[in-house]
């Protein structure tokens, strides 16, 4: 049985460590590879990928609360992708055109001690976010989720004029439903207790 266990928890490790390359490799690609960097945002003009982005912390925070970082590690892979599943859009809508324009400058542009600080602050707060279901902290992770969709929509909005403001819908409903399901799951888990 400890055999078993043991070859179940390379192989989990060892498809973390994949995952965590495999996001490493797809941050590099849009660093350095112009067209798959357009390729990449031609599809982001879909705004489904919108509406999933911030669903995807749900699982993030699943897998921090079980402490696998397989999870975690294919959660991160997947959260930077998902930018690209859904097709090009056959209609674009002015203001998505505007705001991804912007943020295709923001990432292509010279990148000053400010732009890195204000950067840092989304791998900084996932971090917070991971760190907090992996303590069990349901209140702290619920209060970063807040503070993530809230950055995220001031800084567009900020950066993007009236174009940031598309921002808007897509982050509530992805703020509603993370923080109703996550009451959900802890009342569910406090009931069974």
């Amino acid at each position: 049985m400890t055999e078993i266990k043991t070859k179940k928890t390379a192989w989990s490790s060892a498809l973390a460590i994949l995952f965590a390359l495999l996001t490493l490799v797809f941050i590099l690609l849009m660093a350095t590879n112009k067209a798959f960097f357009e390729w990449a945002f031609l599809r982001h003009h879909n705004i489904l990928s919108w509406y999933i982005r911030p669903l995807i912390l749900l699982p993030l925070c699943y897998f921090a609360y079980k402490r696998s970082w397989l999870g975690i590690s294919l959660t991160a892979f997947l959260g930077l992708t998902s930018m690209f599943w859904f097709p090009e859009p056959v209609v674009y809508n002015d203001k998505v055109i505007g705001f991804l324009q912007m943020e295709k400058e923001y990432l292509t542009s010279n990148w000053t001690a400010s732009k890195i600080i204000i950067s840092s602050f989304v791998p900084l707060t996932l971090y917070l976010l991971g760190l907090a279901f992996w303590k069990r902290s349901i209140k702290m992770g619920l209060g970063i989720i807040v503070l993530i969709a809230v950055m995220k929509t001031l800084w567009s909005v900020v950066e993007g004029g009236q174009a940031g403001t598309s921002v808007v819908i897509p982050a509530a409903i992805g703020l509603l439903i993370c923080v109703a399901v996550i009451i959900f799951v802890a009342r569910g888990k406090k009931k069974q207790a």
